[in-house]
């Protein structure tokens, strides 16, 4: 944590290759946790490299606080994830992407099998509260520690423990009823 506060001092001061240190080590990380909020591409790339700008644009106003640098990356990611939901356009409906434009695709069947499941789990997550969805992802996803989403969220530890056991009560119980409304219908 030391190099790193070294590197942010450094990038406060105007160095754009100790920001771009900073860069290299959470881009992949922002970039994931903000995939698995928006779900497409495009939107998470734009967002990330948004994420960075404002960081760059912002990194005099960051104070360490006994945290890692990246609870502050994920606050500016959180935000403008919520932002993006805000100013979100309509999406395209699958029913509209020709059977043509998918054919090619090998292996399909296995990559639909494996997209089922992912599919499953990102519907069940997006049935949580927006708060509860961002806290499971940084934690199993990003397997940040309680208090850097503490951090990152605005919550005590204690409040993200707590939102995580409830969370996952819950996305359980949504998982559990999908299964048996599946069941159901092809019995």
């Amino acid at each position: 944590m030391k190099e790193e506060l070294e590197l942010v001092q450094r990038a406060q001061s105007g160095e754009t290759e100790a920001f771009g240190k900073l860069y290299d080590t959470y881009f992949s990380k922002i970039y994931r946790f903000i995939l698995l909020k928006v779900t497409k591409r495009v939107d998470a790339e734009d967002l990330t490299h948004q994420v960075f700008l404002n960081a760059w644009q912002n990194i005099r106003s960051y104070r360490f606080q006994g945290n890692p640098f990246s609870s502050w990356l994920y606050r500016i990611a959180h935000n403008a994830v919520i932002d993006f939901y805000r100013t979100q356009k309509p999406h395209i409906d699958i029913e509209l992407v020709s059977e043509d434009s998918i054919a090619h695709i090998p292996d399909l069947e296995q990559e639909l099998d494996r997209g089922a499941e992912l599919i499953h789990v990102r519907h069940a997550l997006t049935q949580l509260k927006p708060e509860e969805q961002t806290a499971l992802i940084m934690k199993f996803v990003d397997e940040l520690s309680n208090k850097e989403i503490a951090e990152a969220l605005h919550k005590t530890e204690g409040a993200v423990r707590v939102m995580h056991h409830r969370a996952l009560k819950q996305l359980r119980k949504i998982i559990d009823e999908s299964r048996n409304t599946q069941t159901i219908k092809t019995a």
